[in-house]
C-alpha cells in the first residue's frame, strides 16, 4: 500500500479525538509525530496551569473544574484534529481501530506514571493537621526529585532499592509527605522541625532546638467550620523559614514534652497546627529518610480561597 493521502470521516475523527484526546485522533489520522507532540503539548500546559494554580469559583469545586476542563479539552481536541482527517495516511499500523485505543490508553498511563513517580505528584488534605498552611480540600504538588528517591517514591514499591538514590537532605521547615514505618501504606504531611542530631522539645508550648527557644510571635487569630478559635503564631526556625502554626488550647498534651535527639538518618515532624496533630511528639517518633516521599512544593486548589496568591508556596518565605 502506498502512502497516498485519502480521508478519514470528519464525524469518526471527531469523536476518537472527543473522547480520546487529540493523541488519540492524531493516531487515528496516520499521523503519528502530531499525536507525539500534541500529547507532550498538552502534558506541559497542563502541569503549568496546575503548578501556577487555580484561584476558587464561586460554586465550583475542584471536581466540577476537572470535569469543565476536560469537556473544554475534548473540545478542543476536535477543533484541532477534525481538519487534518482530509490527510489520512492509510498505511499506518497505528491508524487502526484497536491500535488506537491500546495506544492511547498505554502514552496515557505511561505519561502519569512516570510524573507521579519521578517529579510531581497531587495529594489532597484531608485533615487539620497542618492548618493554616494547608486547610482541608487543598491540592498541593509534592516533588518527587526533591530528595531523591526511594521504595515509597513509586506506587506499589516498584522500585526495588534500599535507602535513597540521587538524594538531597531535608531543609528545616520543609513541608514533607512520608510514611510512618508502622504504616506504610498511608501518605502523611507534616512539616520537618528537627534534623539529625538535634535536640528537639516542646516547652510551654514553644518549640525548642538544641535548647534555644524557637522566636514565636503572636499575629492573629483563626476560625473555620472545624476550628472555633485559635492564636495565629509566626514561627521562624534558625535557618530563616518562617511559617505559621495554630494554638487551640494552653497547657494541652503536646505542649510540654521531653528532650529527644533525633537519630541518624532520621527527621522529627511537627504538624502546624499543634494541638491538633498526631506527630513526632507521640507514637508517630521520628521518621527515617528513606520514608521521606517527596517535599510539598505547590499548592495548585486552595479549598476556602483565603488570601490565595499570597498561599501559593510551601517554603514558608512569603507567607
Amino acid at each position: 500500500m502506498t502512502n497516498e493521502l485519502k480521508s478519514r470521516s470528519k464525524w469518526s475523527t471527531a469523536l476518537v479525538s472527543l473522547f480520546g484526546g487529540p493523541f488519540a485522533g492524531f493516531l487515528w489520522i496516520g499521523s503519528g509525530k502530531w499525536a507525539v507532540i500534541s500529547l507532550v503539548a498538552i502534558g506541559v500546559a497542563g502541569f503549568a496551569i496546575c503548578y501556577i494554580g487555580f484561584p476558587v469559583l464561586p460554586g465550583i469545586d475542584l471536581s466540577g473544574l476537572a470535569n469543565l476542563s476536560s469537556i473544554g479539552i475534548a473540545i478542543l481536541s476536535a477543533v484541532l484534529v477534525v481538519p487534518f482527517a482530509h490527510r489520512f495516511k492509510p498505511d499506518k499500523w497505528y491508524s487502526h481501530g484497536l491500535s488506537v485505543l491500546v495506544l492511547a490508553f498505554l502514552a496515557s498511563s505511561l505519561a502519569a506514571f512516570a510524573i507521579r513517580s519521578f517529579l510531581f505528584q497531587p495529594f489532597s488534605i484531608p485533615a487539620s493537621s497542618m492548618v493554616p498552611t494547608l486547610e482541608v480540600g487543598d491540592y498541593l504538588f509534592a516533588s518527587k526529585f526533591a530528595y531523591g528517591y526511594s521504595r515509597y517514591s513509586v506506587p506499589f514499591g516498584l522500585l526495588p532499592i534500599e535507602g535513597r538514590t540521587f538524594g538531597t537532605a531535608p531543609a528545616l521547615g520543609d513541608v514533607a509527605v512520608f510514611r510512618r514505618p508502622s504504616d506504610p501504606g498511608t501518605d502523611y504531611i507534616k512539616r520537618i522541625v528537627g534534623l539529625p542530631g538535634d535536640k528537639v522539645q516542646m516547652i510551654d508550648g514553644v518549640l525548642h532546638l538544641n535548647d534555644q527557644a524557637v522566636k514565636l510571635e503572636e499575629t492573629g487569630s483563626y476560625s473555620s467550620d472545624e476550628i472555633r478559635s485559635a492564636k495565629v503564631q509566626r514561627e521562624t526556625l534558625p535557618n530563616g523559614v518562617s511559617y505559621s502554626v495554630l494554638d487551640m488550647i494552653d497547657g494541652s498534651m503536646g505542649d510540654n514534652t521531653q528532650p529527644v535527639v533525633v537519630p541518624a538518618g532520621r527527621y522529627f515532624m511537627l504538624g502546624d497546627n499543634r494541638d491538633s496533630s498526631a506527630d513526632s511528639r507521640f507514637d508517630m517518633g521520628t521518621i527515617p529518610y528513606e520514608n521521606l516521599v517527596g517535599k510539598g512544593a505547590r499548592l495548585f486548589w486552595n479549598s476556602r480561597g483565603i488570601d490565595y496568591f499570597s498561599r501559593q508556596t510551601l517554603d514558608g518565605q512569603s507567607k
